[in-house]
């Protein structure tokens, strides 16, 4: 397979001389053509420079969904730096941490978050300046020239995206993730994707999933690179996705269960003519079938399941049109087969590879692997392997067909919503509660969200615990989506002989009956 492009610096400047004035992003009723586009990306390239930023340093980005953000990230990877994208949904102590962590020498963020952001500047050196969307990005990027400087032919195998993922120890870490493995499969021509995943440049793209996951980084990336436009929306809101489909011909569509059956609730699902919707992709976690069946009825194309990590760059496998079947069947308990140019094989503790129908560790192999952990060698040598796999933390076993079906999460984490949660991090403050002696987070079933957070609590002797004081006393220090819905009291956690708490035994009575939904 061959790639269109294999360095960020590459897509702005050949798609605004090929398409011009055709609209590149929509926003807020403001269409960017590729032509401007490029232009902005130019600009922002020479502001850069004169800024100080060089090959290497670190750029952090953190706001809602917007074009800014592509631009930004293109001029970034075309000077030699790394975009850090960083999530606006943590709380305080938690953003400080990953821009501290980093290192990232300009901030650029959201007009609403620069009371968060500019006390940074005297806390962290590195931090040289701080800059907000509204108030000073544009005129700063258009204070500058939009020819760009000579910029040398970019390294492939250049770290272009530092993404950082909820820690399963209590901190997140900063995944490198490079220019080759953004682009390898983002930039396939029409001829060389998989049928469900063909873009042409009359398609439209809804981004909606949050720029500082994968997610958003990704199907944005893919947009621009296969010449399609792409409407940006702030948050996922069901009214005005069913407006752009019937307003904006939206013809790709990347989004969660829990945003599918906000769609299909709503009172215009089956009034909007779905025709030009070819496939409806849904990452995260499983679609129940039943909510599936219905979204088949009310939209009428095709549905793929993809599976996928930051550290990978997104999608590793595929359940495509042909395996989803409204009357179930046994594939659909699957995640699918690897894409393409991915190996996914299944390993014991000790690396070794497992026969079809064992559950092991799934360890995947692309040439979309991260780079690394920064600054993280150890993190780094535990989680790939000497000759190349990535073990995922996923318990999961292959069928002879290459199915994977994933049974477990290795690292006990919890999918709420589409956004991960690691029980370490939850719990490393609750312990911090004066009177909470011990703790356990768990992943229950929710209607809503999929999964929610629960904290199961061994009160210090002596101590009585009120969940809301509990709840509201964590919120500073935590983002809302990682705050426990509900708190449980039990007088001791249930362990095995080793002294490890037994989660699959709290989690037991409320999955009874139940798929656990796993992504």
């Amino acid at each position: 397979m061959t790639p269109i492009f294999n360095h960020l610096s590459q897509v702005a400047p050949a798609k605004a001389a090929a398409l011009q004035d055709k609209a590149a992003l929509v926003w807020d009723n403001e269409r960017i053509s590729y032509a401007e586009f490029g232009d902005h990306v130019a600009r922002v390239v020479n502001a850069l420079v004169d800024e100080g930023v060089r090959a290497g340093d670190r750029v952090a980005f953190m706001a809602r969904n917007t074009p800014y953000y592509y631009e930004v990230l293109l001029a970034v990877g075309t000077i030699g730096a790394v975009m850090v994208p960083v999530n606006w949904r943590l709380a305080a102590p938690e953003i400080e941490w990953i821009i501290a962590d980093s290192g990232a020498v300009l901030l650029i963020c959201g007009d609403e978050f620069l009371s968060a952001c500019a006390p940074l500047m005297q806390k962290l050196p590195a931090l040289r300046t701080v800059l907000t969307l509204d108030g000073d990005y544009v005129a700063w990027r258009d204070s500058h020239d939009a020819i760009c400087p000579p910029v040398v032919d970019g390294n492939p195998d250049d770290v272009a995206v530092q993404m950082y993922t909820s820690g399963t120890t209590g901190r997140p870490k900063g995944a490198m993730l490079t220019h080759r493995g953004l682009l390898a499969f983002r930039s396939l021509p029409p001829e060389q994707q998989p049928e469900w995943n063909r873009w042409s440049d009359d398609d439209v793209s809804l981004i909606v999933m949050p720029q500082f996951h994968i997610g958003g980084t990704g199907f944005g990336l893919q947009t621009l690179c296969a010449g399609a436009t792409g409407l940006i929306h702030k948050e996922f809101d069901a009214g005005k996705v069913l407006s752009a489909i019937a307003q904006e011909g939206l013809s790709k569509i990347f989004t969660v269960p829990s945003a599918t059956q906000m769609l299909i609730a709503h009172p215009q699902a089956r009034s909007t003519d779905y025709s030009r919707i070819r496939t409806l992709i849904y990452g995260a976690s499983p679609m129940p079938l039943d909510l599936l069946r219905e979204a088949m009825a009310v939209f009428g194309c095709g549905f793929v399941q993809q599976y996928g990590m930051t550290e990978m760059c997104g999608t590793i496998c595929a359940l495509v049109p042909e395996d989803h079947d409204p009357a179930g069947n046994s594939r659909m308990e699957s995640a699918g087969r690897a894409l393409e140019g991915v190996e996914i094989r299944i390993v014991d503790p000790k690396g070794k590879a497992q026969p079809p129908g064992v559950v092991g560790e799934i360890a995947i192999r692309s040439v979309t692997c991260m780079k690394g952990y920064w600054n993280q060698p150890e993190a780094t040598a535990d989680a790939i392997s000497a000759d190349g796999f990535f073990r995922s933390g996923d318990a999961g076993m292959l069928d002879r067909d290459g199915y994977l079906t994933i049974v477990d999460r290795v690292k006990d984490m919890i999918v709420s919503g589409g956004e991960n949660v690691y029980p370490a991090e939850v719990e490393a403050v609750l312990r911090s509660h004066p009177a909470i002696a011990e703790v356990a987070v768990i992943g229950v079933p929710d209607p809503k969200w999929g999964e929610a957070v629960k904290a199961v609590v061994v009160p210090l002797a002596g101590h009585r615990l009120d969940q809301a004081e509990v709840i509201g006393w964590a919120r500073g220090q935590l983002a809302g989506y990682k705050l426990p819905k509900s708190i449980d009291l039990i007088a001791e956690l249930p362990r095995n002989a080793s002294g490890k708490v037994l989660r699959r035994e709290l989690r037991a009575p409320y999955w009874e009956g139940r798929e656990r939904a796993i992504g």
